[in-house]
């Protein structure tokens, strides 16, 4: 893993330092976009819309925050636009579109726990899709880190077994989050093949095509009734989209996937703390170790701490 080869062999070359620094950038980024992430199921209850609702104000207040970002920056320049990049640019969209609703709908049927459990599969179908995609190398050590990350995760997400109580409602919950977990893969995987696309002009293109695509599905009988729960989908909207994408996007195409995968367990630990500052939930003693089961996870992989000691990798290719 190219983390690794930077702990293990300090760069001595121009280009070697550059991709150690790209990588820290790209580590920092996707950290903030995670914690940012950790607060959106918050938001997502609190405005309480429907997830189609939620989902086409967060494209449209999103929107038009990168519109005025790309607008500022000069990013509406033909030598940045092509056919090849804006096919894969609506691709990937209409897969972070996709994404969404499917998560926001699963809330309401599997638990929030048991969707949040489900979803988090999505690092280990990022990182086998770098591998078949990209040949991205996979050390022993990732594949180790990521297994501590998600017992962690295990321990941290308690599920109730009243949650079993509905059958129907629970299954269909649980392929929706399935579904969401691989189309965030997928979305992933698309946006690295996107690298040199300014990601800001990336995230516009894709949350204006959800604006598009789910135009017709929105309740505009049934919006917002208070001035909070219209800041909410602004917030969620703005900071949580506008910032946040531009971020992710950014980190997603500096970083290698594993790397990518193990640094999105730092989401459902702010989505415990957060649960528990927003809503009083009371965190066990094994949620507090599986929280620091993840943390350690991302820090290992970040780091390029070994825990198996180095040997072939298990699928060749280049980061």
């Amino acid at each position: 893993m190219a983390s690794e080869q930077i702990a293990s062999n300090p760069p001595s070359t121009g280009a070697s330092r550059g991709e150690a620094n790209e990588i820290r950038r790209g580590a920092a980024e996707m950290s903030i976009a995670m914690l940012m992430s950790g607060t959106i199921g918050w938001l997502v209850v609190s405005s309480q819309q429907s997830p189609f609702n939620v989902v086409f104000f967060r494209c449209l207040f999103g929107g038009a925050t990168l519109a005025l970002v790309c607008a500022l920056l000069g990013l509406f320049r033909r030598e940045l636009f092509s056919w090849k990049m804006l096919g894969l640019a609506l691709l990937g969209g209409a897969a972070i579109v996709a994404n969404w609703v499917l998560l926001f709908a699963a809330y309401s049927r599997a638990s929030i726990s048991m969707a949040t459990a489900v979803y988090n599969t999505q690092p280990f179908m990022l990182v086998a899709l770098g591998a078949l995609v990209f040949r991205e190398r996979i050390s022993a050590s990732t594949i180790g880190w990521l297994a501590v990350a998600f017992a962690g995760l295990v321990l941290v997400v308690r599920v109730e077994p009243a949650v079993l109580a509905l059958p129907g409602q629970y299954l269909t919950g649980v392929a929706y989050a399935v579904g969401a977990a691989a189309m965030y893969a997928l979305s992933s995987i698309i946006t690295k093949r996107l690298k040199g696309t300014p990601p800001h002009l990336l995230a516009l293109i894709q949350v204006s095509l959800g604006v598009l695509l789910l135009a017709p599905f929105v309740r505009f009988d049934a919006l917002p009734a208070s001035a909070t729960q219209w800041l909410e989908l602004v917030v969620l909207g703005v900071v949580h989209t506008g910032v946040m994408y531009v971020l992710l996007y950014g980190a997603i195409q500096k970083l290698p996937t594993s790397m990518t995968g193990a640094l999105s367990f730092i989401y459902p630990v702010v989505a415990i703390i957060v649960d528990r500052i927003a809503f009083g939930q009371t965190l066990a003693w094994l949620q507090v170790l599986g929280a620091a089961l993840i943390l350690l996870a991302a820090a290992g992989v970040n780091l390029g701490w070994r825990i198996v000691p180095r040997g072939k990798p298990l699928s060749s290719g280049s980061t």
